[in-house]
């Protein structure tokens, strides 16, 4: 690291880095979304086209990465407002973290067949 620099790749500073990854992620998506709700005012066929490509295995997986980012910045940001608004929550901020990776891959492990479930049916057969 060159001296000075204020960021060393701790806890805090991949939990800064991926709440603004995400966010980004979760914004893209709802511009995309915004864009192709429009569509079936200007041609109803194109959204149907468009939603047919939806139901794809890919897109799925992407769906999968959409809840991923939703849920962790859902979570990491209570956990920035823990820190902020509680007297304690700079010190225990490391713990949070955890706290909120554990809970997120518990969550994200019980989210795979919800959300891929189509998928995989769709890939192998029922």
């Amino acid at each position: 690291m060159p001296a000075g620099t204020l960021y060393r790749g701790r806890e805090g500073m991949w939990s800064w880095v991926a709440h603004r990854v995400t966010g980004v992620l979760i914004f893209f998506f709802l511009f995309v979304h915004v864009l192709d709700t429009a569509l079936v005012r200007v041609s109803p066929e194109a959204y149907d086209t468009v939603v047919a490509t939806y139901k794809t295995p890919i897109v799925a997986l992407l769906e999968y990465g959409l809840v991923a980012a939703i849920l962790f910045h859902a979570l990491n940001g209570l956990r920035v407002i823990a820190v902020d608004f509680w007297v304690k929550g700079a010190r225990y901020q490391k713990q949070m973290l955890w706290t909120v990776v554990g809970l997120w891959v518990v969550l994200m492990l019980g989210a795979i067949y919800p959300v891929l479930g189509h998928a995989a049916r769709e890939l192998f057969g029922s």
